[in-house]
């Protein structure tokens, strides 16, 4: 199928991609990557009036470490993160989520900020950057502003993006070092989009747990934090009898959908089975003197 007809625009610089999101009122979408957003206008899902490209943009694919954040600009290509040192050494995690999205051409040509942009409630990026307790740093007519990741996904496709805002760069702490940390994915076939995935990060010892996270996607309308999962976890540790109950709760916790692909019940359960597949992996890490 062919898309619609668009008037097609490639700014040099941030402040005219906004400019230009500006002028076309909402009808215009921001091409990153283009591995979401091509196939939809081809299936004419999608009809706008003008794409703004942002391959152009000077400063958008940088990766680099400050004293308390990774700052990755938000056209970097998925396989330029999944194979960056920095992402490695202090984003473990994001490198592990990485190797689960789609097929090697599709994360070539991917980006970090498309992914998160298009909110895909089954995308493991959102996910990872959820449970990271990440940001995003955007610009828009209104200026600049920072969202946390818990602030940005609002709904299934959507967040919390002002109109003619851009995602410039996503801004994530680094993990401790000693961090257990796993993601685990259910879906039909490798590379396909997840029917659950979870994503674990556990730290402490076996006798205490000083923080957990554990996020699922595919089993909501966007990221889901598993607090109450997380809670049990610091509060009783994680031994194989907390774990088992944890899991548990993560799949009393999530009110998925039923779709075509999976059942609403079905994804209930997974979540709960990936949920102590991905803490035992996570909380094995905890034993090992140096990993990642």
């Amino acid at each position: 199928m062919k898309p619609p007809k668009f008037a097609y625009h490639a700014p040099a610089a941030l402040e005219e991609a906004i400019q230009l999101l500006e002028r076309y009122q909402g009808n215009a979408r921001v091409l990153a990557g283009g591995q979401s957003l091509v196939p939809l206008l081809n299936f004419r899902l999608l009809a706008p009036e003008a794409l703004v490209d942002l391959r152009k943009v000077p400063g958008l694919a940088d990766i680099r470490v400050s004293q308390d954040r990774i700052h990755i600009g938000a056209m970097t290509r998925q396989r330029a993160a999944e194979v960056s040192p920095a992402v490695r050494q202090h984003l473990p995690i994001m490198k592990e989520a990485l190797g689960w999205v789609g097929h090697l051409p599709t994360r070539t040509r991917g980006t970090i900020g498309g992914s998160i942009a298009h909110a895909d409630p089954s995308a493991e990026l959102p996910m990872v950057l959820l449970a990271l307790d990440g940001e995003v740093f955007v610009r828009g007519p209104s200026g600049a502003r920072t969202i946390a990741a818990d602030d940005l996904f609002d709904s299934v496709f959507t967040t919390t993006l002002a109109p003619g805002e851009i995602i410039a760069e996503v801004r994530i702490p680094p993990m401790d070092a000693h961090a257990g940390f796993a993601v685990e994915e259910y879906a039909r076939r490798k590379g396909d989009f997840a029917i659950v995935a979870i994503a674990a990060i556990v730290e402490g010892n076996a006798e205490r747990c000083t923080r957990a996270r554990l996020v699922a996607a595919g089993a909501g309308g966007r990221p889901v934090r598993l607090r109450a999962c997380e809670e049990m976890l610091q509060q009783r540790g994680l031994d194989a009898q907390t774990v088992e109950a944890a899991s548990r709760k993560a799949a009393e916790s999530v009110t998925p959908t039923a779709d075509p692909v999976a059942s609403a019940d079905f994804r209930r359960h997974l979540t709960g089975v990936l949920a102590k597949r991905a803490l035992g992996r996570a909380i094995k890490l905890l034993e090992v003197p140096s990993h990642g």
